[in-house]
C-alpha cells in the first residue's frame, strides 16, 4: 500500500503562490498588511494544495501555556561574554519570572536548524525573542513562516515585530554634545554596516554633523575593543586635525582611548570621545567615558511583556547621554 502524501507546507504554498514564505505567514496571521494581489495568490494556492493550518496564533489576553524562548544569533562563547546580550536576557528573564514563565535560551546553530525549528514551532514555547537575527538565516526564514509569536530585540533586517532603543537620537545627542563643547572636526567609528543598530547610529551621526554644516568622517569597526583601536589609529593618520570622536559602542571607544593615548593625544584636551551603551566598563576607562545610555534591561523586559501580551506596536525606548570625563 503506497504511503499517503505528506500534507502541504507553508513553503510549498509560497512556491505555488509565487511569494515568500513570510508573505504566506502574514496572510495567515493578518499581523501585517499584504497587497490584495498577494493575498489572492496565497488563498488560491491554499485552496489548490489543500493546506490546513495546524495551530492558531495566540490572541492578546490569551494565557501563556509554555516558556518563552530566546534565540541568540551569536556563537555560544560570545553570547556568554557579550555584556549587551547578558543584560538584555537578564531583563527579559526577570520580567518573565514575575509572571511565572520560564525563559529558555538557545543559540541559532546552523547545524541544528531542523530540530530547533521543530522545537520552537511545535507548540512547546509561547513565543520567541530573537537577538541579532540575520535576514537569510534558515531559522529566521522558518520562524517568520510559522505562527509562533516573534519579537526581535532591536530593529531587525527583515519585517517582523520588534522593540528597539532610539539609536538615531542617541547619536544625535552625542554629536550635539560635542558641538556644544566647541569641537569642530567630529569623526565616527561606526559598527558593522550590516547591523541595523550600527546603521541607525551612523545615520543619526551623519544627520547631526551635516545639520551643523560639517562633513561626516567615518571609519568602521566590529563592536570589539581592538577594532576601535585600529579605526582610531586609521582616523588619526588621515585626519590630523581630528578633535572629537563619536564611537558606536563603548567597547570600541575603549580601544579608541588606547590608540589616542599611544599617539600622544590627550583626552579630552586634544580629542573628546563619546561612546554608546553605558556598559559597566564606561566608568572604568581612563578617562571615564561619556556615553549614550541605552536601557538594555528595560528593553529585555519590554520584549518579554510584548510576548506575554502580543501587540502590533513596535515600541522604541529613549536613549540618554551620560556625561563623564572624556568630554
Amino acid at each position: 500500500m503506497p504511503d499517503e502524501p505528506s500534507p502541504p507546507t507553508v513553503t510549498e504554498v509560497a512556491a505555488a503562490a509565487g511569494v515568500s514564505a513570510a508573505t504566506v505567514s502574514r496572510v495567515l496571521t493578518g499581523r501585517v498588511r499584504v497587497s490584495t494581489s498577494a493575498r489572492v495568490q496565497v488563498h488560491d494556492a491554499i485552496n489548490r494544495l489543500g493546506y490546513v493550518r495546524h495551530r492558531a496564533p495566540r490572541q492578546a489576553g490569551q494565557a501563556v501555556s509554555g516558556p518563552i524562548a530566546a534565540l541568540v544569533f551569536e556563537p555560544t562563547a560570545r553570547m556568554f561574554h557579550d555584556n549587551f546580550c547578558a543584560r538584555l536576557l537578564g531583563g527579559a528573564e526577570e520580567a518573565l519570572s514575575r509572571a511565572g514563565v520560564p525563559l529558555v535560551t538557545m543559540t541559532a546553530t546552523r547545524g541544528t536548524v531542523a530540530t530547533t525549528t521543530q522545537f520552537l514551532t511545535s507548540g512547546g514555547v509561547s513565543g520567541v525573542l530573537l537577538l541579532g537575527a540575520e535576514a537569510k538565516h534558515p531559522l529566521v526564514v522558518s520562524l517568520t513562516a510559522s505562527l509562533v509569536p516573534l519579537r526581535a530585540a532591536g530593529r531587525p533586517p527583515i519585517e517582523m515585530p520588534f522593540a528597539d532603543v532610539d539609536n538615531r537620537d542617541g547619536a544625535r545627542q552625542a554629536v550635539e554634545h560635542l558641538l556644544l563643547r566647541g569641537r569642530r572636526t567630529i569623526a565616527t567609528i561606526a559598527g558593522p554596516p550590516d547591523s541595523p543598530a550600527a546603521a541607525d547610529r551612523l545615520d543619526g551621526y551623519r544627520r547631526a554633523v551635516e545639520a551643523a554644516g560639517r562633513q561626516p568622517i567615518v571609519a568602521y569597526g566590529d563592536f570589539t575593543t581592538p577594532s576601535g583601536g585600529h579605526a582610531a589609529a586609521w582616523l588619526l593618520d588621515r585626519v590630523p586635525r581630528l578633535d572629537a570622536l563619536f564611537v558606536a559602542s563603548d567597547a570600541m571607544a575603549a580601544g579608541a582611548l588606547q590608540a589616542l593615548r599611544k599617539a600622544g593625544r590627550r583626552v579630552p584636551e586634544d580629542v573628546a570621545v563619546v561612546g554608546f551603551d553605558d556598559a559597566p566598563l564606561a566608568g572604568f576607562t581612563t578617562p571615564a567615558l561619556t556615553t549614550v545610555r541605552q536601557p538594555v534591561e528595560e528593553l529585555g523586559a519590554l520584549i518579554a511583556a510584548l510576548l506575554l501580551e502580543p501587540s502590533l506596536d513596535n515600541p522604541v525606548l529613549p536613549t540618554e547621554l551620560v556625561v563623564r570625563a572624556s568630554t
